[in-house]
C-alpha cells in the first residue's frame, strides 16, 4: 500500500527566515515542532546527514539536508513503514514562501492497518500544529491554534498509556552494578 500525505502552508516571510524554522528541528529552542503538546523530536547529533532519532514511535534517520531548504528523514520506525518524511521550503510570490512537509512511504504488514486507522490522524494534526507554529513565528496575530479532534485526543491518550508497556531496560551487567550494602559480593571498606 502506497501513502503520500502532503501538508503546506503559505508563510508571509522570506524563504531564508522559514529556512531558519527547518534548520532549528530538533535543537533545545526548536520554533517549528510542537513539542510542548508532542513528544519531541530528538536527533542523536543534531541535524546533520547520518544522525538517527525519532519522536515518539517513529523512528528515522536524517537521509538529505540542504540547509534552509530542505530535509528528508529515512523511516526506520515503526516496523512496515518504506519511505521517508519531508520538509521543504519554496518561494512563492515576493515576501511569500511555502512550506511543506510530505510522506512517501509504502505500507508493509500491520503498517498498512496501522497508518488509516492511527497514525495519520495522529500526523495529520502534528504536522498541521507544525505548520500553525510556523505561520505563527510570523504573523502570530493569523495563527490558527486548532483543538485536537476528539478521536485524536483519545488516540494520543491510548498511544501514551501503551507507551513503554512490555519495554524494560535491560539489567545491567554484573560489573557495572553498583553494590548495596547488603551485598555479599561488595568490596570491604579500605582501612583507614
Amino acid at each position: 500500500m502506497a501513502v503520500l500525505n502532503v501538508h503546506e502552508r503559505r508563510i508571509p516571510a522570506s524563504s531564508e527566515q522559514v529556512g531558519a524554522l527547518i534548520d532549528a528541528l530538533a535543537g533545545a529552542d526548536d520554533p517549528l515542532w510542537p513539542h510542548p503538546t508532542w513528544p519531541r523530536m530528538k536527533l542523536d547529533r543534531g541535524l546533520v546527514v547520518g544522525s538517527r532519532g525519532g519522536h515518539g514511535p517513529i523512528g528515522y534517520t536524517v537521509a538529505a539536508y540542504v540547509p534552509g531548504q530542505w530535509v528528508r528523514f529515512r523511516f526506520s520506525a515503526p516496523r512496515g513503514f518504506k519511505g521517508f518524511h519531508e520538509f521543504t521550503v519554496s518561494s512563492d510570490e515576493p515576501g511569500g514562501t511555502v512550506l511543506r512537509h510530505v510522506i512517501a512511504m509504502r505500507l508493509h504488514g500491520t503498517a498498512r492497518l496501522a497508518w488509516p486507522l492511527a497514525f495519520r490522524w495522529l500526523h495529520d494534526t502534528l504536522i498541521e500544529q507544525c505548520l500553525d507554529r510556523a505561520l505563527g513565528a510570523f504573523q502570530p496575530e493569523d495563527c490558527d491554534h486548532r483543538r485536537m479532534a476528539p478521536h485524536v485526543r483519545l488516540l494520543r491518550y491510548v498511544t501514551s498509556q501503551t507507551a513503554g508497556r512490555g519495554r524494560r531496560p535491560a539489567p545491567e551487567p554484573e560489573s557495572r552494578r553498583a553494590p548495596t550494602a547488603g551485598d555479599a559480593t561488595a568490596p570491604a571498606a579500605p582501612a583507614r
